[in-house]
């Protein structure tokens, strides 16, 4: 097929003529979809998101008719570039979604592409069954996705690949015709299986020999499947297409029986080759999944989550994880037994059978895509060469020439991955912001492509070829088989307009890299950048697509992302802001800051820091949004709410003059023409101020205690603008708590703030005075050994976190930084202190967004646990997130993150229950909604002190 470059506006008015309704060619919705999960940049002419199958017949005749490519999408976690296209992109997860029909009696279930596979398996659940697959994406990939690249997961090993797990596709072929793929299929019974029949008949050779030689042979076509010994499967041959061939509308499912009873054992090895090595005595047991991990990935998770991240592992360098599963649980032991009896080499062992420490170890296998993003040099770790696989006997052989393959090219990267099947995942930290960067990763791609094609392995064991690998297959592949292979291609889509430049006539792997598109961004930043070497632009390529920021909570508190949650747009996921910031970057499609697709991308941003602590590779969209807001205003004028919200603090003090009055005007006639002229919400309450600030209660408090010293050791609490002002009470509780754990308890003599108004909305000047005063006067004090007790937790953490970018790594803010605490962190490990009995509280806690992020809750946890109660944690955000959901225009997409998490449990909580909010924001968005009311930490517990 020749294409055309068009104007986006033109294929817009055609999608639309044809009954395309949902189609968008804006900017911003261009930059969002011009990459994946992978290292390509295709800008797209526009994006359709398909109702039904109408809407994609009418979507494909039109591309026919301009010449206009047309490319599939499910969430985009495709890593080689898969879902990236010049033309039309169809986004399949917004609408076809349904789970039309889950049949337990045959075990199938019949979908829409859109499904996201936890969704599948919730619904498959509620009858004993599961779909065999699970990629480490299933909390946000679609089964269109996972049929597009023939996905596996952990226990492919156990049930099967994709393909294996289909029972029938019914799919629109690139000529047009609707054709139901099955097994058996009668090749009269359609034009297109006719001719199929015949490039069949023609390549009986190539097609007995090439294909299907071992279990992750995902590279090329599976055309193995359409031999006659093996039924002429269409079906199954279309799996690992990537849209290439067809555009898939629906599929009926194979599922499996979800076991009774399952089993973790943990083996160490001195390394992850000698791990590799042990794989064929371990698979001998039938297990359902051989994992390997790497040491360097766990030492990541350590270090950004914590020690208590990672459940304790036998000694090693490498590790497998073997998950058995059995009905019987007698069987299951032997089992058990039979892995750690075996002679593999391993230097120890452990059996995991607590389902949270299983789920812990599993997660740093899932995020591991993520956390391999920066390699052992601090470097950026790309995919590209990402999941190669060989039969699983040679793998140890084979790690042990890949790593000295990297070492070769100067180039270092952290192998894990599926190793029952022999497939082995990497991230590679290719110097692609470097004059010789693409060309570096063109000669390591070729050198290792013949390394796997030596080991008789394919160069995709899950992800498939996209714009990765589509130029190696010759490396692979012999000419007869790739003439094949080209064969069936044209026969399914003859105008070549189905994702053109992947697999068949594909793009040079080289072209379309993303990284070395953008231009370094370093001067005149507000922020430091100090782990990105201070540039933005490579801080916003820490996104590198992988999704999780699109998946639904999964119970431990994640936070990240609450608007997409809420509006389901990808525009308004971590992943799309960064997508446009990247553009930006590039400066082609979004010119600079003040680019309209930059404000559109960032206006329901929250700012919540979820992503910080969320995203695997440690993207921090709240404080990009505060750079971008910085650059945008610089020296122009800003949006109302800046000037209010944003300067609470200093509205705080004047109206501590005369709450009362203060009050009255905010609660009364001109309150809501108020509120519009200050860029307030109408349908938002303004807190009342109170009547004495906890500044005097304070002084009075001292004045009544008849001392200035108190015996104790000594506390600074930090009195922030929302304590002090609007919950004295919040900071009368921490004096009564601290006191009653034996501290003296002083403020600071002046009133200071940590600056995080002027900080949420981008004043990052002012915010850098306002810090920099604060650090040096609490410096001295820290530096007697004197710890800061902070009770807003967004306060607490601007001090531990941003202080530390804005004031350029100034030594005095570190230092300052590690003595500021929560009032948990303070009191949790206190020697000779117990908590007053909490016995029999049920507690429902919404951990504020900044402190799940920055913080941590653990120690939260702990003190309730140790006190005697019992805790439910909210995951999610409330919604309000500081000067947010105060803003006109975002109260309904703030009440939407409401309802998605907060609200539904704390209406399921029993009457009795507290709802503990720390953070000022969720307890005004509580109030403000009309849930019940929300306490501090402190004042629970000062509540049952004596």
């Amino acid at each position: 097929m020749h294409t055309v470059e068009m104007d986006p506006k033109e294929v817009v008015a055609a999608l639309r003529a044809a009954g395309v309704t949902e189609v968008d060619a804006s900017t911003r919705r261009r930059a969002e979809y011009a990459t994946d999960a992978s290292l390509y940049r295709v800008v797209p002419t526009a994006v359709a998101f398909p109702r039904g199958a109408d809407d994609v017949a009418a979507a494909l005749a039109v591309c026919h008719d301009l010449g206009v490519p047309l490319t599939a999408r499910g969430a985009g976690t495709s890593i080689a570039g898969n879902a990236v296209g010049s033309g039309v992109v169809l986004d399949f997860s917004r609408h076809l979604t349904r789970i039309r029909h889950v049949d337990a009696e045959s075990r199938t279930a019949v979908v829409e592409p859109g499904v996201v596979l936890d969704d599948l398996q919730r619904a498959a659940g509620a009858h004993g069954l599961r779909f065999g697959p699970d990629p480490s994406t299933h909390s946000r990939c679609t089964i269109g996705g996972m049929i597009g690249n023939n996905a596996c997961g952990s226990r492919a090993l156990g049930y099967g690949r994709t393909a294996d797990n289909v029972v029938e596709l019914d799919v629109l072929t690139g000529g047009g015709e609707r054709l139901t793929a099955v097994r058996s299929a009668d090749p009269r019974s359609s034009p297109t299986l006719s001719k199929l029949q015949e490039v069949v008949r023609a390549n009986l050779g190539p097609l007995r020999t090439e294909f299907g030689r071992f279990g992750r042979q995902v590279s090329g076509y599976s055309l193995e499947h359409l031999l006659p010994e093996r039924g002429f499967d269409v079906a199954r041959a279309l799996v690992g297409t990537e849209g290439t061939c067809g555009v898939l509308l629906g599929a009926k499912v194979r599922l499996v029986a979800v076991p009774a009873r399952t089993s973790l054992v943990v083996l160490g090895y001195p390394d992850l080759a000698t791990a590799a090595d042990a794989v064929p005595h371990i698979t001998a047991h039938s297990p359902v999944a051989v994992e390997g991990l790497d040491a360097r990935i766990v030492d990541v998770v350590r270090a950004r989550r914590g020690a208590d991240a990672v459940p304790p592992l036998p000694k090693g360098g490498g590790w497998l994880f073997v998950e058995l599963s059995d009905d019987d649980e007698s069987a299951l032991a032997v089992r058990q037994s039979a892995v750690v009896a075996a002679d593999t080499g391993a230097s120890g062992h452990r059996i995991v059978t607590d389902p949270a420490q299983a789920a812990a170890l599993w997660r740093i296998r899932e995020d591991g895509a993520g956390l391999a993003a920066r390699s052992q040099r601090g470097r950026a770790a790309h995919a590209g060469w990402e999941d190669a696989a060989v039969p699983p006997e040679r793998l140890g052989a084979y790690l042990r020439e890949f790593e000295a393959l990297l070492t070769d090219h100067e180039l270092t990267g952290t192998p894990y991955g599926h190793f029952g099947d022999g497939c082995v995942h990497v991230r590679i930290d290719f110097p692609l912001t470097e004059p010789r960067g693409p060309v570096v990763f063109r000669e390591f791609l070729l050198d290792a492509a013949k390394l796997v094609a030596r080991y008789g392995g394919s160069l995709s064991g899950e992800h498939g070829d996209g714009r990765a690998r589509g130029e190696l297959l010759p490396l692979m592949y012999s000419s007869a088989a790739l003439r094949a292979i080209s064969a069936v291609k044209d026969v399914f889509d003859p105008a070549g307009v189905l994702n053109p430049g992947v697999i068949v006539r594909p793009r040079p792997l080289d072209a379309d890299l993303r990284t070395p598109a953008a231009h370094p961004i370093r001067t005149d930043l507000a922020f430091g950048y100090r782990e990105d070497a201070g540039d933005f632009t490579a801080a916003v390529h820490r996104c590198t697509g992988v999704g999780k920021c699109r998946a639904d909570p999964t119970g431990d508190g994640e936070v990240m992302c609450p608007s997409y949650r809420a509006t389901r747009d990808e525009k308004d996921s971590t992943r799309g802001r960064a997508r446009v910031l990247q553009e930006m970057a590039v400066g082609s499609l979004v010119p600079d800051w003040r680019a309209p697709a930059v404000r559109e991308a960032l206006d329901l941003c929250l700012a919540c820091k979820g992503c910080a602590s969320d995203c695997p590779t440690g993207v921090d969209m709240a404080m990009y949004k505060a750079e971008a807001l910085y650059q945008t205003y610089r020296h122009r004028p800003r949006p109302p709410a800046h000037y209010t919200l944003g300067s609470l603090p200093t509205w705080s003090r004047l109206a501590s003059l005369a709450p009362g009055l203060v009050n009255r005007a905010t609660s009364g006639p001109l309150a809501a023409p108020g509120k519009r002229m200050a860029g307030v919400d109408p349908r938002r309450d303004v807190p009342p101020f109170a009547r004495q600030t906890f500044r005097r209660w304070f002084s009075e408090h001292r004045r009544e205690r008849g001392r200035v010293g108190d015996p104790g050791d000594p506390v600074l609490l930090w009195v922030d603008t929302f304590t002090d002002h609007f919950t004295p009470q919040v900071g009368i509780a921490a004096v009564r708590v601290l006191e009653h754990a034996g501290f003296a308890v002083r403020i600071p003599r002046k009133k200071l703030c940590c600056g995080l108004t002027w900080i949420s909305t981008g004043r990052l000047d002012t915010a850098r005075r306002i810090l920099r005063r604060s650090v040096a006067e609490l410096r001295p004090l820290v530096a007697d050994g004197i710890p800061v007790v902070g009770l807003e937790p967004s306060c607490t953490a601007v001090f531990r976190s941003d202080a530390l970018e804005l004031l350029g790594g100034d030594p005095a803010a570190q230092e300052v930084a590690r003595g500021v605490r929560t009032l948990a962190e303070h009191l949790a490990p206190r020697a000779g202190w117990e908590p007053p009995s909490l016995d029999g509280v049920r507690v429902v806690a919404q951990p504020h967004c900044h402190q799940h992020a920055v913080m941590g809750w653990e120690h939260d946890r702990e003190l309730l646990t140790r006190a005697g109660s019992t805790v439910r944690r909210v995951g999610g955000c409330c919604g309000q997130a500081g000067n947010f959901g105060a803003e006109r225009g975002h109260y309904d997409v703030s009440v939407a993150i409401a309802e998605s998490t907060l609200l539904p449990a704390v209406r399921e909580a029993d009457p009795d229950a507290v709802v503990l909010t720390d953070g000022f924001s969720c307890r005004t968005q509580l109030s403000d909604l009309g849930a019940r009311e929300g306490v501090h930490l402190a004042e629970l517990l000062a509540s049952r002190l004596e």
